[in-house]
């Protein structure tokens, strides 16, 4: 079948254009339609399903699913275990994350300028992410060991005294936030280091002749051109420093009955806190779920939080 072409020339077959029409429209949502099926499989699907597990009282070792409402929620959040756990997550989180990222922005920053080897530097900042964070976790908690640790025999060395560093509060926060900075810090430094690459050397030269440092170029220059990139990592290290789990409990043996984060409790995070209900203590998936949902929440506010902060900072 034809249409008549405007004015002078051949008929233009109508079949062929709306195939045309059709494939121009409908193939990008075709293209990305695989993506969007597996998400709704393994991503939407089990959120929906674990905030209806939420709602019930939900264990593997009783066929009786009992439907309590917001039940799971009210206990945890008059549960003292809970806010101990949300705060030592946030301990750990600022210990790593603040000195992590500024860690990372100096080095990025070395790395600009024309060392020997620059190749091998780059590939060694990448070396600790793509070690197992199950090795890392055992090799640190070896090197903090209260009687053969590394770090308490420099200590003694200078003076100090041993510091049981799985007992103390404070001293395991800092134990397992020097973990996850280890190996976080050099993958943010490349991030830094490819948004470095894209400022205009034209905005360095400027500086230059103006009298700036390399220090102050890096104050005044660098970091206001790559702030997009800053917000990114600084929102993506919290959510994972809100998750952690391999580093806390592989750093120290738990208690009696189950107890994760320590003997008291003092490096229990969100996830061990999760874990310990879920698995360890009666296989309260219920109330494990409504952990989850509670984490979940928590990741968003703490993310919002961060991304409106820094756009504050970003605007002035």
């Amino acid at each position: 079948m034809t249409i008549a072409a405007k004015g002078k020339g051949a008929p233009v077959k109508t079949a062929p254009l709306l195939r045309y029409r059709l494939d121009l429209k409908a193939s990008p949502y075709l293209y990305i339609a695989p993506f969007f099926a597996l998400f709704a499989v393994f991503g939407i699907f089990p959120l929906a399903y674990t905030a209806w597990v939420s709602t019930h009282e939900w264990s593997l070792l009783s066929d009786e699913r009992v439907f309590v409402g917001f039940g799971n929620y009210e206990t945890l959040l008059t549960d003292p275990y809970f806010w101990n756990a949300l705060g030592n997550t946030l301990s750990i989180l600022l210990l790593a994350t603040v000195p992590q990222l500024f860690a990372a922005l100096f080095l990025a920053h070395l790395l600009t300028t024309r060392l020997r080897g620059q190749t091998f530097w780059r590939m060694g900042m990448l070396l600790p992410n793509v070690a197992s964070v199950v090795a890392v976790a055992v090799i640190f908690s070896t090197m903090f060991g209260r009687d053969f640790g590394l770090i308490n025999w420099v200590l003694e060395s200078l003076g100090a005294g041993r510091i049981d560093w799985q007992t103390g509060k404070a001293s395991s926060h800092v134990a397992i936030a020097v973990m996850i900075a280890w190996k976080w810090t050099g993958y943010n430094a490349l991030i830094y280091l490819a948004a470095m690459q894209a400022v205009p050397r034209e905005v360095y030269e400027a500086a230059h002749l103006d009298g700036a440092s390399r220090l102050q170029q890096l104050f005044s220059v660098t970091v206001p051109m790559i702030r997009p990139t800053i917000v990114f990592t600084v929102i993506v290290s919290t959510i994972y420093g809100l998750q952690i789990f391999a580093e806390p409990q592989l750093f120290g043996g738990g208690g009696t009955n189950g107890i994760t984060g320590g003997a008291s409790r003092q490096f229990q995070t969100l996830t061990l806190y999760l874990y310990e209900h879920g698995f360890n203590r009666g296989f309260q998936f219920g109330y494990a779920s409504a952990v989850a949902w509670t984490m979940f929440a928590v990741i968003v506010i703490v993310a919002l939080l961060n991304y409106v902060f820094i756009r504050r900072i970003r605007s002035s």
